[in-house]
């Protein structure tokens, strides 16, 4: 097995755990605040551990000049997971996967806005045909409407997530990816322990919630984060975009097998134009980045 073969391996294997949290947060009875209160615990404590046996030097991030956007980061980071396990315990993981999902849309919006990159005018009819899977997702526009509150939740998500995209992509010019995750984990846990304190202290209630937290937060964020890094080493953007695309298939799949979670066809035939238009846009990206400019 060449290298190349290895580091597939690794990114496939990291995009399948990524598939898992939308799974663990209805099987484990915690709210979600907590839920990822507890995620980003375990992962910092992990992700300190992986860059003690690397022997990665960690510099204080507050003396970094770029402090406040990594600070920003910590807080987008915790917003982000606390919005797509809140819309996958009001909704179904259909819902929340999907909606989530459709966050490359808003980068394609923000990027030109924020980094002053060109817009395309094919953006928008992918962002019409990616909407228009949102709306077959909603069964109502009515906020009594679990399914639609979980969409909107999904799409803060997905929102946060976008703009947490664009940042990385400026601080991975000078910072390690590893580091950088490690520096988000542990911010989140700051900016999520006053809300954790104040609304309730919350503790797995038996020993398969905390199993499931502990896989949670080693397995499916630090250990899964750390094989995609590793696993882009050897191949290419575009492969490990495309590969990204399998977590919300991964992620249903393992909801009808251990929730028997089914989507109905309406739901598929939504989910199935959300992922079409980021998968467009994905392949069309990775094309223009060929280009010789």
């Amino acid at each position: 097995m060449n290298q190349r073969e290895k580091s597939l391996i690794f990114v496939h294997l990291a995009v399948f755990l990524f598939g898992f949290p939308g799974v663990i947060s209805r099987l484990v009875d915690l709210p979600s605040f907590s839920l990822t209160f507890w995620r980003v615990t375990l992962a910092s404590l992990t992700l300190a551990l992986i860059l003690k046996l690397q022997a990665e030097k960690i510099p204080c991030p507050f003396r970094l000049p770029e402090s406040w956007l990594i600070l920003a980061t910590g807080l987008l980071l915790a917003f982000h997971w606390t919005a797509f396990f809140q819309s996958i315990q009001v909704s179904t993981v259909a819902t929340g996967l999907l909606s989530y999902s459709a966050f490359p849309l808003f980068t394609i919006f923000l990027e030109p806005w924020l980094l002053g990159t060109r817009f395309r005018r094919l953006n928008l009819l992918l962002a019409v045909i990616c909407f228009s899977g949102l709306y077959l997702l909603v069964p109502e526009f009515n906020f009594r409407n679990t399914i639609f509150i979980g969409v909107i939740w999904g799409l803060a998500s997905g929102l946060s997530f976008s703009l947490l995209t664009i940042i990385n992509r400026k601080l991975t010019r000078r910072y390690s990816s590893l580091i950088l995750a490690f520096y988000q984990d542990v911010l989140a846990m700051f900016f999520l322990l006053p809300v954790f304190l104040v609304k309730k202290f919350s503790w797995p209630g038996n020993l398969q919630s905390l199993g499931l937290i502990l896989f949670l937060g080693i397995f499916c964020t630090a250990l899964a984060h750390t094989f995609f890094i590793r696993g882009l080493k050897d191949i290419e953007a575009q492969a490990s975009s495309l590969i990204s695309l399998l977590e919300p298939v991964y992620g249903l799949i393992l909801a009808y097998l251990i929730l028997k979670e089914k989507p109905d066809l309406r739901t598929l035939a939504g989910g199935g134009l959300i992922l079409a238009s980021v998968l467009w846009l994905s392949w069309h990206s990775a094309r223009e980045a060929k280009r010789p400019s």
